[in-house]
Order: structure tokens, then C-alpha cells, then sequence
């Protein structure tokens, strides 16, 4: 982790537009990407504007491009209506990255929102529990959104690390109200249906839009083909791996 933690992490605000009261919603890439891939959708189908950059000497040190324009990799995109923020990272950020990023969240950004929700992804035991969505509040209230929204509210106890939990720490020690959604997904494959579940029956009650989810179900239908391709693979190459040692070995002991 990097000593000076309060210096490892900066915001640059790019825009001049200022949201009211908006609420922060986490994308950063992690289990199933699923933050990251209905975080992507909200930012697209909501046309919002790149409000600012973090940059830190902990990141990776790439840059990323689209459209033939290089931008930063953590950004963070704003929109009026409804108001929100989106946190975005085009790369899974490293460990020493995770305390920086989220001292930075909560000093130069906190002050922006009123309330954050994040995002964790978690291994779905069956194809029954994929998009399966359990939330955690740090207070009361934000709690009793929970349960007017309709999400049913994680009884058991856990916890959350890697840089969601990082964020939801600092928050949570200063009081900031966080709304942490736990979201069943595919145990090691980039799940679009479970981005598309904790959409529709978590972000859009509780934040009050309306988002066309209609392109993660072809995502998840072209997954899942190349998934059957795989493993017609893996059945040929077994069989035909399994007929060779049947033959009989022609040469050795000629």
C-alpha cells in the first residue's frame, strides 16, 4: 500500500455540470463483472457526461482508448436527470490501489452525493441463484430504502473486501449512507444476465430510472454459445484423445 495514502489518489473535475443530490453508483470491474457491466449500460443508456478523472501512481500504468481518444482509467461520468454519478474503471485496479482510491472517493467526492450504492458480485451456487440480489445498509435508514424498494436484505453475516469493501469502509465510518448490493453470479465467467437482474430489480427502484437491459440478454445468449462451443471442444478433443491410446502403438518396437 502507499505511504502517502492522502496524496496516492486525486479527483480532477472535467465539467462544470453539478448534479443535485445524486447518488454515486460503483462500477469498478470484479467478480462476474457484473458492476462493471450494468454500470456501463446505466452511463450509456442515460447519455451521462464525463464529470471527472482519479488518477493515482497506484493504477496500472496503461492508458485506454476508445473512438481514437485515450482517456483516464478510473473516471467518474454525471447526469441531471435523474442525478447521479457513475464510477468507472476500464481495469480490475490492484490491491495497494484499493485504500487511495477510496480515501479519494470520500474526500474530494463524498461531499457531491448523498448517498452511494455498490456493487459486489458473488458465486452463484446454481443457475437458480444467478441474478440474485441481497442488500446491506451502514444505517437505518438506508436500510428501510432497501425494503421499500422491494430487496430483500442480507440476513447472514459476511463481508465484502477487494476495493468494494475498501469503499464501503470509508463511507461507512464517516457516515456517509451506503446502499451495498451483493449480486449472485457465474462463478468464473463475465455474467451480463446477473448486470441486467441487479438493474432492474435493485438500481431502478432505488435510484427511479428506467434502463433498456434488452442488449445483456444477447451478451448473455452469445456467451453462453461460446460457452456450448467449448465444450463440444472439449468432448472432441477427449474422444479423439481417447481413441488414439486405444490404437494399437505402430513403431516403437519395430
Amino acid at each position: 500500500m502507499s505511504e502517502n495514502v492522502d496524496a496516492a489518489a486525486q479527483f480532477e473535475q472535467v465539467s462544470t455540470a453539478q448534479p443535485e443530490a445524486p447518488t454515486l453508483i460503483e462500477g469498478l470491474p470484479g467478480h462476474g463483472l457484473v458492476a462493471a457491466i450494468a454500470v456501463d449500460t446505466i452511463t450509456t443508456q442515460l447519455d451521462l457526461q464525463l464529470y471527472g478523472n482519479i488518477a493515482s501512481s497506484d493504477f496500472p500504468p496503461v492508458v485506454t482508448f476508445e473512438e481514437g481518444l485515450v482517456h483516464d482509467l478510473v473516471r467518474v461520468y454525471a447526469g441531471t436527470n435523474p442525478s447521479v454519478l457513475t464510477l468507472a474503471s476500464d481495469l480490475a485496479l490492484p490491491q495497494d490501489s484499493f485504500q487511495p482510491l477510496a480515501r479519494c472517493v470520500l474526500e474530494e467526492l463524498a461531499e457531491d452525493f448523498h448517498r452511494a450504492i455498490f456493487l459486489a458480485g458473488a458465486p452463484a451456487q446454481s443457475d437458480e441463484q444467478v441474478g440474485e440480489v441481497l442488500g446491506v445498509a451502514t444505517d437505518e435508514t438506508v436500510r428501510e430504502e432497501l425494503v421499500a424498494a422491494g430487496i430483500s436484505v442480507h440476513q447472514d453475516p459476511g463481508l465484502v473486501g477487494g476495493v468494494t469493501g475498501s469503499l464501503v469502509r470509508e463511507c461507512y465510518q464517516a457516515e456517509v449512507p451506503v446502499a451495498l448490493l451483493v449480486v449472485r453470479s457465474h462463478p468464473f465467467l463475465p455474467d451480463p444476465s446477473a448486470a441486467k437482474a441487479v438493474i432492474e430489480t435493485a438500481l431502478e427502484p432505488l435510484v427511479d430510472f428506467d434502463i433498456d437491459t434488452t442488449h445483456l440478454d444477447e451478451q448473455a445468449e452469445e456467451i453462453q454459445q461460446r460457452l456450448q462451443q467449448i465444450a463440444e471442444q472439449y468432448r472432441h478433443m477427449t474422444q479423439e484423445h481417447m481413441e488414439d491410446h486405444r490404437q494399437p502403438a505402430t513403431g516403437m518396437f519395430q
